[in-house]
């Protein structure tokens, strides 16, 4: 199976941005990817939903406050 994006020339990046909610920062699971924008990435998680966890997660117990965008 082919991409559709690679096919008809679309900027876009096949990795997962994984956004973290301390400041707005993200990164992608792909290494060549240089690019974090939201809208090159179908597929986007919070960092809080990795199996693994994340250092920037709040303390169980520990509400996590978000700023609205």
């Amino acid at each position: 199976m082919e991409c559709a994006s690679c096919d008809t020339g679309i900027d876009h990046c096949h990795g997962t941005l994984v956004v973290h909610p301390d400041g707005g920062f993200a990164e992608c699971t792909d290494p060549a990817c240089e690019d974090g924008d939201r809208v090159r990435h179908g597929l986007i998680v919070d960092c809080q939903a990795l199996g693994s966890g994340c250092g920037c997660a709040a303390a169980p117990g520990k509400p996590l406050l978000r700023q609205a965008s």
